[in-house]
Order: C-alpha cells, then sequence, then structure tokens
C-alpha cells in the first residue's frame, strides 16, 4: 500500500464525505515520518508530528485550581478541572511521539506596569478579579492572582511543563500578542497547532484567531477545553467557539481520537 507523504496533509482536508473510511485508510498506510490521520470536524485533517505541537493555553492554579482567581470570585470551576485528565493523555501521547508542548500562562509583572492603560478594558477587567491581590495560597504560603512567578500562575499539577518544553507568559488574551511565541515556534518548525486550555471562548478562541491569521493550521481537542461563561444556557459560549472554529478557523476533534491517530 502506498504511505502518505507530506502532499497527504492537504489532500485529506478534501475527504469530508468519506472521512471514516480515509481515517481507516490513513492509519494503515502511516509512514515513519509521522503523518496521521486525525477524526474531526468538518473533516478529517492530516498531523505531521515532526510539524506540530501541542498549545496548553491557561491551564494554571488562577483558572483551574481550589484558591485560585476563578473559585475565590464564585465561578465554577469544574469543567476546567475536568479538562485536565484528558489533557494530560494527550499531552503524553504527543511527548511519545516527539513533538513539542507549549504552555502559556496568563500573568503580570508585580508593579502591573504591563496590564495596560489605566481605563483600558484589559485593566478594569482584570482588576475587578483582584489581579494583583496578595492571597495565601493552599499550601499557606503567600502567593499574588495573575502575577508571575506565584503560585496562583503555576500549571496546575497534573500538567506541569517537563524541562524543555516552552513556556511563556502572556497579558492578553492572545498568546501571540506581545509575545515570542511565533518566533519560538517557526524556530522549531512548528505549523500546525494541537490546541488545548482554557476558557474555550476567551484566550483559546484568541489565541487560535491569531494563529489563524499567521497561518498556522489548528486542531481543538474539545474535551480539553472549558468555559465557564454562558454554561447555563441552552447552548454554551463553549460550544459556539468550536462551532466557529469548525466553520472558519481549523478543525475540532477529541483527545481519544488524536491519542489513537498517534498511537496508529
Amino acid at each position: 500500500m502506498t504511505k502518505l507523504t507530506r502532499r497527504d496533509v492537504f489532500a485529506l482536508t478534501a475527504v469530508a464525505g468519506t472521512a471514516a473510511a480515509g481515517l481507516t485508510r490513513a492509519r494503515a498506510q502511516s509512514s515513519p515520518g509521522g503523518i496521521v490521520a486525525l477524526a474531526a470536524r468538518p473533516e478529517a485533517v492530516a498531523i505531521d508530528t515532526a510539524r506540530a505541537a501541542v498549545l496548553v493555553v491557561d491551564m494554571q492554579n488562577d483558572f483551574g485550581s481550589e484558591g485560585g482567581m476563578f473559585q475565590r470570585a464564585g465561578i465554577d470551576i469544574t469543567g476546567i478541572q475536568s479538562a485536565v485528565a484528558p489533557t494530560a493523555r494527550a499531552i503524553a501521547a504527543a511527548r511519545r511521539a516527539g513533538m513539542p508542548v507549549a504552555y502559556l500562562k496568563m500573568g503580570y509583572r508585580p508593579d502591573l506596569s504591563d496590564l495596560g492603560a489605566e481605563h483600558s478594558v484589559n485593566s478594569t477587567r482584570h482588576l475587578q478579579f483582584g489581579v494583583g491581590q496578595t492571597v495565601r495560597a493552599p499550601d499557606g504560603s503567600e502567593s499574588r492572582i495573575l502575577i508571575r512567578d506565584t503560585w496562583n500562575t503555576d500549571i496546575v499539577p497534573a500538567l506541569a511543563p517537563q524541562p524543555g518544553d516552552i513556556v511563556l507568559y502572556k497579558t492578553r488574551f492572545s498568546g501571540f500578542y506581545d509575545t515570542d511565541l511565533d518566533e519560538r515556534l517557526k524556530a522549531i518548525g512548528v505549523e500546525q497547532l494541537i490546541v488545548t486550555g482554557c476558557t474555550t471562548s476567551v484566550c483559546v478562541e484568541s489565541t487560535v484567531r491569531d494563529a489563524m491569521f499567521r497561518d498556522y493550521r489548528c486542531v481543538l481537542l474539545e474535551d480539553c477545553m472549558s468555559e465557564p461563561v454562558g454554561a447555563g444556557f441552552a447552548r454554551s459560549n463553549h460550544e459556539a467557539s468550536l462551532l466557529t472554529v469548525e466553520a472558519l478557523f481549523g478543525w475540532v476533534s477529541q483527545s481519544v481520537r488524536f491519542t489513537e491517530a498517534l498511537a496508529s
């Protein structure tokens, strides 16, 4: 049987009507070079492990842990916490396949000099959430909300970065705004992003939009992200963002499909 080549990266995106059959054939034909087919919406997409990275957006204590900013503000964090386990499995599978992992963290300098102008939306909204306030971390140590190099901005323990991973602070919703994320990804030849993190309609979607503008091909793993905004509505912001990505900005898949594709 003919093995997949890099040309299949774009050819696979044209098989929406036969995605299931195409996925079966592609798994059997996966080349040693690391190109695999991933079942996704709106159609199957080819992933080249030599050109792809996993992006973990804001899975930090302030958003996903008891005692963090969200929990202190009365926001339900159970959805974010439920995304931790599938994200950990996706990261582990990517590491086994030799794919790099990049972490984004929302965090400001201690003097808040990078928060924005006094009356900017970024400044006023984050101040409403208590950015910069001194708090006690669950272990009793002193920490500060959304401040760099504190417990609050540490990645949740189950997803802790490993030596060699990319770890970047950002000060706006998009991971590409005023950071060197683009330069770092391009330096290691990354063209595709497997996106995980929180929250779906804010930092994830903002980052994905900017990634698409820079010609990255993004695949969102829907069970590896969550969205508390609109969670009580008939259709949540989480679902709306996934639909937007599926229609215009990339692809949507699931962690089990991703891990199975890499295992093939």
